[in-house]
């Protein structure tokens, strides 16, 4: 079931009206597509393109994300929000969350900012990327991968951690009406995932090692998120962009 092949007649039946779902066999980039869309002034708020396959992947921080065919949920949408724009780091982070909590039922927690870990191994990540007057995000999720598919050791995947019952088409209906249901409260003004990214944050807490951009290595004790979804250090750091490392 976890390589069951993605309809959309199916996933828009399951999601709400403020989705539209598209889906293509093969494309180098999801988020290039729906950037371009944008771009082109194609795009709506709701528009939603997911792909079997994708062979130039886009993670954060200029990273690749690159899995077997049908094995991930690879998928990216755009909205507009109304907030104010320094508040838009936060978007990444309601990804984020909303991920978690699609995937409550496994253990998953959130990493600073947006990847998803299951018993500390990487089993989701995105990338959210401010287009015209809104935001593109792209999210990749490890669902039918075998140890040996797996990218990294560090990595994971839905059907390693047990999942069984499920399909990609169910996923990714469940996640959008979860991210819909975070994303709205917020966008009207409400702060209230702020708190519930904390209780799902595998972060802040935490001793960490952070690796920034430009090669700087700092060791800190993860404390806060600012509000504008920055990591608070105890050394009085906020950090925007960075590798962060857990350390035991």
């Amino acid at each position: 079931m976890l390589s069951t092949p993605l309809d959309s007649s199916i996933i828009n039946a399951a999601v709400t009206q403020y989705w539209r779902v598209s889906v293509v066999e093969l494309t180098a980039s999801t988020q290039s597509d729906v950037v371009a869309l944008v771009q082109n002034g194609k795009a709506l708020a709701g528009d939603v393109i997911a792909a079997e396959f994708q062979s130039a992947g886009r993670g954060r921080l200029s990273r690749s994300f690159d899995a077997p065919q049908s094995t991930a949920l690879l998928f990216s949408f755009y909205i507009q929000p109304m907030r104010n724009r320094e508040d838009w780091g936060w978007l990444s982070l309601i990804a984020g969350v909303s991920v978690a909590q699609t995937l409550s039922k496994y253990g998953a927690r959130v990493k600073w900012p947006n990847d998803i870990l299951i018993m500390d191994k990487k089993v989701s990540g995105l990338i959210a990327e401010v287009v015209g007057d809104g935001v593109v995000i792209g999210i990749g999720i490890n669902v039918a991968m075998g140890l040996s598919e797996l990218p990294v050791p560090t990595a994971t995947s839905l059907s390693i951690e047990g999942a069984e019952n499920l399909t990609r088409n169910q996923l990714l209906a469940d996640l959008l009406n979860t991210f819909e249901v975070n994303f709205t409260p917020w966008d009207q003004g409400e702060n209230e995932i702020e708190d519930i990214y904390l209780t799902l944050s595998a972060t802040v807490g935490s001793k960490v090692r952070v690796e920034y951009p430009d090669g700087r290595i700092e060791s800190a004790l993860a404390v806060a998120i600012s509000p504008r979804g920055e990591l608070v250090l105890d050394s009085g750091a906020h950090v925007q962009a960075a590798d962060i490392v857990h350390l035991r």
